[in-house]
């Protein structure tokens, strides 16, 4: 059985966005307080955070 992922790498993120990977990377050091965790020299995205981040963008 395999689990759900709730950090995603830039690369990750950047194919669940459909978005490049510069537009991910400026969004994710735009939005860096809001779902981004650091680990290390790593930045990920936390899915749950951005998904909230996400409907809110979507209901302005």
């Amino acid at each position: 059985m395999e689990q759900e992922k709730v950090l995603l790498n830039v690369e990750e993120t950047a194919a669940y966005l459909n978005l490049g990977m510069t537009k991910t990377r400026e969004l994710m050091k735009e939005n860096e307080k809001i779902f981004v965790v650091r680990i290390g020299n790593r930045n990920y995205a936390h899915k749950l955070l951005l998904d909230k981040w996400l409907l809110a963008q979507v209901r302005q």
